[in-house]
């Protein structure tokens, strides 16, 4: 496992070797409080769940499924506002109130005909530890514990819900050489 302290290293080794394994990954695998959000969960008084998600990072989303990329959710608590975003942003694999996220992950690993190699998982606290652990990539986010932030392959610079899943599918699609492509598609439209 990578140091988090170089997890921007600008060792020309290490850093082919993350772009390697950046490369590989296939499945890209969230969690949700902590990562598609801040962590915070506001309460209606009618008792309706409400969560705030970056609409840059679906618009990461998107693009990284519009390359070819595959992208789920393992998330520990159920809402019904996490079944709404999936569906949103077109992710067929959600996986809500999971008490065991690594027993998630390899089932939906193999039901995706895929190897650990080929997974990148997101996480934010000790729940996603063994999967970030196990993954190609494992990524902490910015404010995540310390525990996973030692344990990840990759460290974001940005927080949970504020960029940091765009900043993993940003450094996905580089390393498999899409990223600039995209953006001269964006900048390429005129008016």
């Amino acid at each position: 496992m990578a140091d988090p302290s170089n997890q921007h290293d600008t060792n020309p080794a290490n850093a082919a070797a993350l772009r390697d394994r950046l490369a590989r990954v296939q499945l890209l695998l969230l969690d949700v409080d902590g990562v598609l959000t801040d962590g915070g969960v506001t309460w209606t008084n009618d008792g309706v769940e409400q969560k705030t998600f970056s609409i840059r990072d679906g618009l990461g989303i998107r693009l990284w499924q519009q390359a070819g990329g595959r992208t789920g959710i393992i998330t520990g608590r159920s809402s019904r506002v996490v079944q709404l975003r999936a569906e949103e942003l077109g992710i067929g694999i959600v996986r809500q109130g999971i008490g065991d996220k690594l027993e998630a992950a390899t089932a939906v690993l193999a039901e995706q005909g895929l190897g650990w190699e080929q997974a990148a998982f997101v996480g934010d606290d000790l729940p996603d530890l063994p999967v970030v652990m196990r993954c190609g990539v494992g990524v902490a986010v910015a404010d995540a514990c310390p525990e996973l932030v030692a344990a990840a392959t990759l460290v974001t610079r940005r927080p949970g819900g504020r960029g940091a899943v765009r900043e993993v599918i940003e450094r996905l699609l580089e390393a498999r050489g899409q990223w600039d492509a995209i953006v001269h598609r964006f900048a390429a439209v005129r008016t």
